[in-house]
């Protein structure tokens, strides 16, 4: 034997012994023992720490990072033996029925060890490990594949007509024909060879989709980012344990070894996947100095940071002081994302006649997260299943799953026809959407459903003048109320916000034809002063902060939302339909408030997140059933603009009095809740 072969097997057995795998080995070999039962294949999976077992010897850890098949052949040899001499499985014949699984928890910190999949070429060549990161676009359901086969020689005489000599196991890359099919040949008489079909050993099997993270820039309606790169999608397969590993929309970081499959006259690109980890980004998000600053001159409101954020919010698109209300909750809708289960969601559906304008300032919004999607008229919003290369059925990610823990902005919502609105509604209500896979399709025996969970905020409007064109407006409106007839009710209901821009296009205000002007004549032009003090970068940058924020509902913040909740449903009802006000609304109300706080840079929901968040969500009522007895301003969070630090006070002075009036509305129409109202 080798000497060099000879010392790496005693250092396996070394490493194996220190690091714990020893005895987990032995554990798997008395679950095979206890089952009394013969296999073809005896499967064994061995995580590998590189950097420990590179100390140990160092031509060994580089054999395992950059030969990992023929390592795993030294390892099969030194478990065969520990097996026979520690007589730890009783049905295993010979050294080929074990199958050694080497699964490395890292790989080394250096550019040779990544495989990129925006760059080329693409290196599939070299059978190895490699570490790659992506997002998933398309996800199959589970099948079966072959693990393991036994093969007898037809020729009786043959010393392999019998036992477990000729045994073909999966190898990283390998399609179902290389592990078995009919023209295999003994290698000791030439004879042909038979599968035992008996002991054939079958394991699950997953393709997906993955793609570079890139992909969301070319998502994005509007990007600051000029540069042009490459993006392709790969295939990786999920085998065994690592299936159903994976969740669609999901940016994860794999360890793999790559492969090229013939499929016909095609060549597939693709990933053995040894090790899934799920992408956590790096360092934690912060703010910069300018808005420390600014929360400091602003400390002695709890209302004032937050309407200066909005004021002077996407200047590179709209003047400072126009929007402010729709700029405010898209801050706040914005600050309301992240990838948790039952999250606060924030949904925007915006009234307009300025559909160019809102189009921008929304496409420049989307760009502040890291998962901002513009869906493309022309393809799903939600999850569709299509056949794959291989024939099988696939579920495609589409942009709302693509949006997940970010903005979905799904344009006019005017140009979707019923189908898709019915849709929409639903997931607005379930937050899931479900998936049917016809069987006789797809080669399967039997029909399969797939829930798929949608966690994004969605943004859309309505062009209120195409709207009035295309139906009959009705005559019966109360104060207050918009006509939104053209869109479902309950998908209107289902939005958490409606909003109706300051500006219709009949009076579009001066400051606004202005900037489009100049930035029509010089789109680089920085025109403002705040555009300077406040870059689109320190927006990310804060943005990404207050979404990482924990808040907590305060006792008196909760008392003035459960009060002005139910004091709402009591006020807005008719004798046949009931409350007007859906169940959904208290949600709305919490999160909003939570927005605010988080905007705010505070983990705790005060009163005055309260105020507004009541104020926003009344405001978005009156437009979809009229006024109440609330009887709220028409612009209330934004009465008059904000152009100095009087106006400022003026501001806190108004919401002071919408804050007493909250009050005296609760106790009027909610008595039962408890409130400590401030006299002074």
């Amino acid at each position: 034997m080798d000497p060099e072969i000879q010392k790496m097997k005693e250092v396996i057995l070394v490493y194996l012994d220190r690091s714990g795998g020893l005895q987990k080995f032995v554990q798997d070999c008395k679950k095979y023992n206890d089952s009394k039962q013969s296999y073809a294949v005896y499967r064994f999976i061995i995580s590998i720490n590189p950097s420990d077992i590179t100390e140990l010897d160092a031509t060994l850890g580089n054999y395992i990072l950059h030969n990992p098949l023929q390592a795993a052949q030294i390892f099969q040899s030194v478990c065969f033996v520990a097996v026979k001499t520690l007589s730890l499985i009783e049905q295993l014949q010979t050294e080929a029925q074990i199958s050694i699984l080497l699964k490395p928890t890292h790989l080394p910190p250096l550019p040779s060890y990544v495989l990129s999949l925006s760059t080329y070429p693409f290196n599939y060549t070299s059978p190895r490990f490699y570490m790659s990161e992506g997002i998933v676009i398309a996800m199959g359901t589970v099948t079966k594949y072959t693990q393991g086969a036994r093969f007898l020689c037809t020729e009786e005489t043959c010393p392999f007509s019998e036992g477990f000599r000729c045994i073909r196991v999966h190898c990283p890359g390998a399609t179902e024909s290389a592990t078995v099919r009919t023209d295999f040949v003994c290698s000791l008489c030439s004879s042909p060879l038979q599968e035992d079909m008996k002991f054939r050993v079958l394991g699950d099997k997953q393709i997906v989709e993955m793609i570079d993270a890139k992909i969301l820039n070319a998502l994005k309606g509007y990007s600051i980012d000029k540069s042009h790169f490459r993006i392709q999608a790969f295939t990786l397969f999920l085998r065994d344990e690592m299936a159903n590993k994976m969740t669609i929309g999901n940016h994860y970081r794999i360890i793999g070894i790559p492969a090229c499959v013939q499929n016909g006259l095609q060549a597939t690109a693709c990933i053995e996947v040894t090790s899934v980890q799920l992408y956590k980004p790096n360092g934690p998000p912060f703010v910069s100095d300018n808005f420390k600053y600014l929360l400091s001159l602003t400390s002695s409101s709890c209302w004032r940071f937050t309407a200066v954020l909005a004021n002077i919010f996407a200047s590179q698109v709209v003047p400072p002081g126009t929007y402010n209300t729709l700029k405010l909750a898209i801050l706040l809708s914005l600050v309301q994302t992240c990838e948790k289960e039952n999250a606060d969601y924030l949904d925007l559906l915006i009234m307009t006649s300025d559909t160019l304008v809102i189009d921008r300032l929304l496409n420049y919004s989307l760009c502040l997260l890291p998962r901002g999607i513009r869906h493309p008229p022309s393809s799903d919003i939600f999850p569709s299943v299509s056949k794959d290369k291989h024939g099988s059925a696939s579920i495609q990610a589409c942009s709302a799953v693509l949006a997940k823990g970010g903005i979905c902005y799904i344009g006019d919502l005017s140009s979707y026809k019923k189908d898709k609105l019915e849709l929409l509604q639903s997931v607005l209500e379930s937050r899931t959407t479900t998936v049917f896979i016809p069987g006789k399709k797809y080669g399967e025996e039997a029909d399969q459903q797939v829930t798929v969970s949608v966690q994004t905020n969605f943004w859309s409007f309505v062009d209120v003048d195409s709207s009035s064109k295309k139906h009959i407006q009705k005559e019966n409106f109360l104060i207050g109320q918009m006509d939104v007839s053209l869109i479902p009710f309950n998908l209107v209901d289902g939005f958490g916000l409606l909003i109706y821009n300051e500006f219709p296009s009949c009076r579009l205000s001066s400051p606004v034809v202005h900037h489009t002007l100049k930035k029509a004549i010089n789109p680089e032009a920085i025109l403002y002063k705040a555009s300077q003090q406040f870059r689109t970068q320190d927006y990310e940058e804060l943005i990404l902060f207050a979404r990482s924020l924990h808040v907590e509902l305060s006792s008196e913040a909760e008392s003035l939302i459960q009060g002005c909740y139910l004091a709402s449903r009591r006020v807005r009802r008719d004798s046949i339909h009931g409350s007007t006000l859906s169940a959904s609304a208290l949600k709305i109300l919490i999160s909003l408030a939570k927005a605010h706080a988080k905007l705010s840079l505070r983990q705790t929901v005060l009163e005055e997140d309260a105020v507004i968040a009541i104020l926003l969500l009344e405001s978005s009522l009156t437009l979809k059933h009229g006024t109440s007895a609330l009887c709220v301003a028409p612009n209330p969070v934004f009465p008059f603009d904000l152009s100095d630090e009087n106006s400022l006070q003026q501001r806190d002075i108004y919401l002071m009095q919408c804050h007493h009036q909250l009050l005296k509305f609760i106790a009027a129409y909610s008595p039962g809740i408890h409130i400590n109202t401030n006299e002074e």
